[in-house]
């Protein structure tokens, strides 16, 4: 009997979704994006410490909410996976139904959210205190949702208000509550998480979550969670208010490219390499494992 071949069924700027029937297989793979471009580089080992980044914190917070991981061994899934290709950088997951809302919290006050401070003093709409400097902590941390743009469109600023009208369209009854929780656990894990995070030697200035429902219509935690590629992560030691800060995560890529405005997103090896040492550096700092 010939081996089940599989395509993906929706393939992102980093990640590819295969349907193998009773599940999810969502690959991390080596391809990086900035500015919502595809860089014309791939990043070696960076859709497994991605996968593994985000198989960490999915067992550190399952008493916070339900999440959609099943198994990171390839052995749990059909033959088509259990290869080089696949090894270490593919997550069997539970199907959901992917509620269109980015659920972005922010901890400290930089990239976007710092330059719109300095105009009004608001942060996607939200007022804050006078006198914050760039990079400086928050009082509490806000959050900041957006829609789930397509490929190649932005992602835009929506208010909690339009969230539940967003999700009261698609769930009528249910919107409230819907977008309700999911703030709440979005501001629930990124407390717990940037404390432990902070005990580690990172700081996480801001990330993203997102949320699907499973069959009973529980809210469960999806997609990935807390990597370099969905946070912004800042090194405890050195860390000052008043300027932008060095970073674990694709800030990095970033700068460079901002830099170099001509490169046509091709980065060049130094710094192909510099940011794979950067991706594993956070993960054995936060994990307290080697990465293999």
């Amino acid at each position: 009997m010939s081996m089940q071949e599989f395509k993906p069924v929706k393939e992102g700027k980093v990640r590819e979704v295969y349907d193998t029937g009773d599940s999810m297989i969502i690959v991390a793979t080596d391809r990086i994006s900035a500015f919502d471009v595809i860089l014309k580089n791939k990043i070696t080992q960076k859709g497994a410490i991605l996968t593994q980044m985000s198989e960490f914190w999915f067992h550190f917070t399952r008493d916070i909410v339900p999440n959609h991981m099943i198994s990171t061994n390839v052995a749990d899934m059909p033959e088509f996976f259990r290869n080089d290709n696949f090894e270490g950088k593919s997550m069997k997951c539970k199907k959901l139904n992917m509620l269109p809302i980015e659920c972005i919290v922010r901890g400290y006050i930089t990239g976007t959210g710092w330059e719109s401070y300095q105009k009004n003093g608001t942060v996607c709409g939200i007022k804050l205190p006078e006198g914050l400097q760039e990079s400086e902590q928050l009082p509490e941390p806000i959050y900041t949702p957006t829609t789930k743009a397509e490929l190649g469109l932005h992602d835009e600023h929506i208010t909690f208000e339009d969230t539940v009208e967003i999700l009261e369209r698609q769930y009528p009854g249910k919107g409230a509550q819907y977008a309700e929780t999911i703030k709440d656990r979005t501001i629930q894990l990124y407390k717990k998480c940037a404390e432990y995070a902070r005990g580690k030697g990172i700081i996480i200035a801001d990330t993203k979550f997102e949320f699907g429902l499973d069959e009973n219509g529980t809210v469960v935690l999806g997609d990935e969670m807390l990597t370099p590629d969905s946070s912004r992560f800042w090194p405890v030691k050195g860390y000052v208010c008043g300027k932008s800060q060095p970073s674990f995560d694709k800030q990095f890529v970033r700068d460079w490219l901002k830099k170099n405005p001509d490169s046509d997103y091709l980065l060049p090896e130094e710094i192909v390499t510099k940011t794979v040492d950067k991706y594993k550096e956070a993960y054995e700092l936060l994990t307290g494992e080697k990465f293999i």
